[in-house]
């Protein structure tokens, strides 16, 4: 090790990063507050779950970011000069459960590699599906300087609630071994620990990645339920009235 280790170096036209509207992972109070009372709203409108789009919207909102109808790469959210891959997971216990499942895309080695037998080199499909997820990493950061998972496990019943934020990293196909499952869906595994890191389904190619909950994870829960509002007073607080609906006749068409 050098005694005297040289400066960081300056490159001319580097790229000044942007920041984002937090620290990773460390995740205001406030940025809890936001995402809940869009969680009330919804609840007193009367939905009782929230799919994974819904949470884009209101992760979205609560940062005041941008939820992309077409996401690019995994990009789902953006604000500024960072993006979000964003998901939701239900589970019966979000504040206990350690480790999740995600689904994270729908990766094709037949359309992306030309693998037309997914099972004859498990090795080589496996290999495939990781390089469909870390060009779609690429992609979104050659539009955004940082690139980010945001996930909330929900439970609506107990309406508790778990949100985690790390890095999206891209996988080195070669720390991970494939196996066959009893079902004919493939298992990635981590070569060093053997612990299970992803699934891949050959049928309909839906990819999966099992994350750990770490213990920094931020945890909240709702304890006031909204109740939902009587449509009366929705239609009430829109000032409907009949002559909103108009019948619409069409003409009669010959030979039918």
């Amino acid at each position: 090790m050098l005694d005297n280790p040289s400066p960081a170096l300056k490159l001319k036209g580097a790229l000044t990063r942007r920041s984002a509207p937090h620290p990773l992972g460390e995740l205001p109070d406030s940025l809890a507050v936001e995402i809940g009372k869009r969680i009330c709203h919804r609840l007193a409108v009367g939905t009782a779950d929230i799919t994974g789009d819904d949470f884009g919207g209101i992760f979205a909102a609560s940062i005041s970011g941008e939820h992309r109808q077409k996401p690019l790469g995994v990009a789902d959210v953006t604000w500024e000069g960072c993006a979000w891959s964003v998901k939701t997971v239900q589970d019966k216990s979000p504040f206990t459960q350690n480790r999740i499942r995600v689904i994270s895309g729908r990766n094709s080695p037949e359309y992306s590699a030309g693998i037309h037998n997914a099972l004859a080199d498990i090795q080589a499909t496996g290999t495939a599906v990781l390089g469909i997820w870390n060009a779609r990493v690429n992609e979104a950061l050659d539009q955004y300087d940082d690139l980010r998972i945001f996930i909330m496990v929900r439970s609506m019943s107990t309406l508790e609630f778990t949100l985690i934020e790390m890095e999206a990293v891209r996988y080195v196909a070669a720390e991970y071994i494939w196996k066959q499952n009893k079902a004919n869906n493939l298992e990635g595994f981590d070569r060093e620990t053997n612990t299970h890191r992803f699934t891949w389904q050959p049928h309909g190619s839906q990819f999966t990645v099992l994350h750990h909950v770490p213990a920094s994870a931020y945890r909240f829960k709702i304890v006031r339920t909204p109740g939902v509002i009587e449509e009366r007073h929705v239609l009430n607080l829109i000032h409907f009235e009949d002559s909103w609906i108009q019948p619409v006749k069409m003409p009669c068409l010959s030979g039918i």
